[in-house]
C-alpha cells in the first residue's frame, strides 16, 4: 500500500470547529449564494440542489424548508410541493442528460443511510444502462462528466424555462 503524507492537513484536523446554530439545509435555504451552493430551483416551501458529493453526474435532492426528519412533519401541501419539485427536476434532467432511468429515495434515519438525519430531501439520481464501472469499486472514485458548476447553470434555466 502507499502510503502520502499530507502534514498541512493536521492544522485543519486540529482546528476548533465552530457549533452550528442550524442544520446544513437550513443554512444553504437561508443562505443568498445559490451558484455557490449548487441551488437550480426555489419554489414556494422548497427548494433543489445538486449533491456536492454525487453517485453520479445530475445526482440532485429536493429539501423542504421547514427542517423535519420525516413526512410526518410536512403539512399535504408542502409534501404535495416536494413531489412536484422532484417531479420538475426528473423532466429538466431527462431533457438535458437523456438518461435511462431514476433512483429516487429518501433515506429516513441513520439506520437506513441518512446522512443529514434531521433534514428530510429527496435523492433524485439519473440513471444510464451500464453506467456502473470499476471506478467506485477499485479506486473509490466517482467519474463525473460534468462540472458541477456548469450543470446547475444548465439546470438552472431549463427549471426556469418551464415554469
Amino acid at each position: 500500500m502507499d502510503t502520502l503524507h499530507a502534514p498541512w492537513r493536521i492544522e485543519y484536523i486540529l482546528a476548533p470547529r465552530p457549533e452550528l446554530k442550524s442544520g446544513l439545509f437550513t443554512r444553504i435555504a437561508q443562505s443568498s449564494d445559490d451558484e455557490a451552493n449548487y441551488v437550480i430551483r426555489r419554489d414556494r416551501t422548497c427548494f433543489a440542489l445538486l449533491n456536492a458529493y454525487p453517485y453520479v453526474g445530475g445526482h440532485l435532492m429536493v429539501v423542504p424548508y421547514k427542517e423535519v426528519p420525516d413526512l410526518n412533519g410536512l403539512t399535504d401541501e408542502e409534501l404535495a410541493d416536494l413531489w412536484k419539485l422532484a417531479r420538475r427536476c426528473m423532466a429538466a434532467l431527462t431533457n438535458l442528460m437523456k438518461p435511462d432511468g431514476f433512483n429516487v429515495g429518501i433515506n429516513l434515519g441513520k439506520a437506513a443511510g441518512a446522512g443529514i438525519e434531521e433534514h428530510l430531501h429527496i435523492h433524485v439520481v439519473p440513471r444510464w444502462k451500464g453506467d456502473t464501472n470499476f471506478m467506485p469499486v477499485i479506486a473509490n472514485t466517482t467519474v463525473l462528466p460534468e462540472a458541477l458548476k456548469n450543470l446547475a447553470a444548465r439546470l438552472r434555466a431549463e427549471l426556469a424555462e418551464k415554469h
